[in-house]
């Protein structure tokens, strides 16, 4: 059995919230879906891509998922086919109104099925699993910094300061077409997964993320928003954990 608890923050220094997220709140359904999107573009149109994003992934996989085999690849296949869909439906948008031109979002799905995590990833909101004393990325961030860190241009601790640290590479809903990361992880027992958007982990460390989260997961994610905003709070925060109890 899975349990999840989420909070989304507008933060200081932003006029509105572009971030968006879903969770499932059934924790005995079969179906244990999680959303996390961090949204771009001008006035209002961050929002708008985030938001479409999530809805049309969700009802993609909702609608999809009983007549699928649940082996691996039908799993990994189905989330993946559902930010391609996503992808094109933001992209069309992004073409009907001059105010949401270039708009695009950041997408992370997690979807849990029998002690499994099936993720999909696009753009530099973050993944994480807590196994025991040991925190780990489970996704890689499709960022400039990221590739320069990647070709040993520069350190990880060079990339937290970089001026173009926020700079990604890779968005859903920019372009006609996006490869999405797509993986499967164990997720046992007492495991913790943590989805977040970059407004945490440009002003919280993976230490501070592990130590209030292995703290008490059910309040963590206020908790890593409180510090954040304590930290600067320079973009929208929101946070997701989830526990296999």
């Amino acid at each position: 059995m899975t349990k999840a608890y989420a909070k989304s923050d507008i933060g200081k220094a932003r006029d509105i919230n572009q971030d968006s997220y879903y969770i499932t709140e059934d924790q005995f359904s079969e179906l244990q879906l999680y959303m996390l999107a961090d949204g771009m573009g001008g006035y209002n149109a961050g929002e708008v891509a985030s938001s479409l994003a999530i809805s049309c992934c969700r009802s993609y996989i909702e609608n999809n998922f009983n007549d699928i085999p649940k082996d691996k690849e039908s799993i990994i296949q189905l989330i993946g086919s559902s930010i391609e869909y996503a992808n094109m439906i933001v992209y069309e948008k992004s073409k009907e109104n001059p105010e949401y031109e270039g708009m695009g979002t950041t997408i992370e799905i997690c979807l849990i099925y029998n002690n499994k995590a099936y993720i999909a990833h696009v753009g530099d909101s973050r993944i994480y699993r807590i196994r025991k004393d040991f925190i780990r990325q489970l996704t890689e961030d499709h960022s400039y910094v990221e590739t320069l860190v990647q070709e040993g241009t520069i350190t990880k601790e060079e990339a937290k300061y970089h001026p173009k640290k926020n700079v990604i590479t890779r968005a859903l809903g920019c372009n006609a077409f996006v490869e999405p990361d797509v993986m499967v992880k164990g997720f046992l027992k007492e495991d913790i997964i943590v989805i977040c958007s970059d407004g945490l982990t440009n002003m919280v460390s993976n230490q501070e993320i592990f130590d209030i989260t292995t703290n008490n997961f059910e309040i963590a994610p206020k908790e890593l928003i409180d510090l954040a905003n304590n930290n600067g709070g320079v973009d929208n925060i929101t946070v997701i954990t989830i526990k296999n109890l």
